[in-house]
């Protein structure tokens, strides 16, 4: 049987004791500490390299915001909470989440289509910024701020007419549920300044998990030419301009590495010479994934081995309800093995072919196909790579009635 290519485990992991360890502590540590399997584990020393990474690499003058839906693990929100500048959510239920963690709520911006009435009441009154996605939506947040006697502090999605080239999830251009069409923006934004409420900018996200450096480059440039444009529409000077994100990670074996410094070294470039429209723009960027993503690993033990047709099965307490990404059913097309690894014979030298699955009683609860690892046998434990963002909030924990998975930072 022919091995299929499992993804790059992230940089930054050491060996203890033959083991994987993370935060200094090796797997069986990290799993006694817990007191259980399935597990996540959070470095934060990933967390903390990533963010300075990107200060390195990027304009001084670039804000960093956290999209806090990657993760919003409690200790994850307050560890980030004094390495970058904002928050980016999209429900008052991340507002409640960011509220408990101790977020500043100054620092909070909130998009996303559908808002409720009560969840856009909560923003309002907190001093939250909204990120407004349609003319329906700018009047409910202006009546309920009448209705409040609190001053909505009010930006604009734009759904531009790009979009970011080779983007996992497209966020702009053609028709789309997110934003305002770039021509309705600045008739919309003069008419929110003339209600008397606070104009806090614009928010132009094309897209995400982008590998490539030349569209992140080309879709910046555009995003700070559009709005220079929408500026001198609106006829209104442009406090902040949130440009979005899009930085991706590598998952599979055949995924780049992002070129960073490409990146920061064209945006340095162009924010050199801004037009005056944004000579006094508050300049960021929402990174979430890209953040987050390579800095968690998902740990499951193994409760059963078997074989069936001549293949080898490792059968875990985990699965797809709390790796549904890893499983290949969060928006793959063809299935792809993530990283994935012994932990307790991290390292080891590769000597069978099998297949890692989950304990739900579905053929799609696959955690990695044809995968060559070392010998692995009942109690060992797998680890799932590039588990930092979109695994425990993302995947269906309550399937089967299995439950969620322990969560850990260290």
């Amino acid at each position: 049987m022919k091995p299929k290519a499992l993804g790059p485990i992230p940089a930054g992991f050491e060996t203890k004791d033959g083991e994987l360890a993370i935060g200094g502590l090796s797997t069986t540590q990290l799993v006694e500490k817990a007191g259980s399997t399935p597990l996540f584990v959070y470095s934060s020393a990933l967390l903390e390299q990533r963010v300075q990474q990107l200060r390195d690499a990027l304009p001084d003058r670039l804000g960093l915001n956290y999209a806090i839906k990657a993760n919003p693990y409690e200790p994850v929100l307050k560890l980030m909470s004094g390495l970058v500048d904002g928050f980016d959510i999209a429900s008052g239920g991340e507002l409640d989440m960011a509220v408990a963690a101790g977020l500043d709520p100054a620092r909070i911006s909130f998009a996303g289509p559908g808002k409720r009435d009560d969840e856009l009441e909560a923003a309002i009154v907190a001093g939250v910024t909204l990120n407004l996605e349609s003319e329906g939506e700018a009047r409910r947040a202006l009546a309920i701020g009448e209705r409040t006697g609190h001053t909505p502090k009010l930006a604009i999605r734009v759904n531009p007419d790009f979009e970011l080239r080779g983007s996992g999830m497209k966020m702009g251009g053609g028709a789309k549920p997110f934003g305002i069409d770039q021509e309705r923006v600045p008739a919309l934004a003069r008419e929110i300044i003339a209600a008397g409420a606070e104009w806090r900018g614009l928010h132009i996200f094309t897209g995400s998990q982008a590998l490539e450096a030349e569209a992140i480059i080309e879709a910046q440039s555009n995003v700070l030419d559009l709005a220079a444009q929408l500026t001198r529409e609106i006829g209104h000077p442009l406090p902040k301009l949130n440009m979005g994100g899009g930085f991706g990670i590598q998952y599979f074996s055949n995924d780049k590495r992002l070129d960073l410094k490409a990146v920061g070294d064209a945006l340095k470039a162009k924010i050199a010479d801004l037009p005056d429209e944004l000579r006094d723009t508050e300049l960021c960027i929402e990174l979430g994934r890209y953040l987050a993503g390579e800095a968690g690993v998902y740990l499951t033990r193994i409760v059963d081995r078997k074989v069936s047709h001549g293949e080898t099965f490792l059968i875990t307490d985990g699965g797809l309800h709390h790796q549904l990404a890893a499983s290949g059913n969060f928006g793959t097309v063809v299935r792809r093995n993530y990283p994935v690894a012994i932990a307790n014979h991290f390292g080891a030298e590769a000597t069978e072919i099998v297949n890692v699955v989950g304990c739900l009683c579905t053929p799609l609860d696959r955690l990695s196909d044809r995968a060559e690892l070392p010998r692995a046998d009942v109690d060992d434990i797998v680890a799932v790579f590039c588990a930092g963002a979109y695994g425990a909030t993302a995947s269906p924990s309550a399937f089967l009635g299995q439950g969620p998975a322990w969560e850990m930072l260290v």
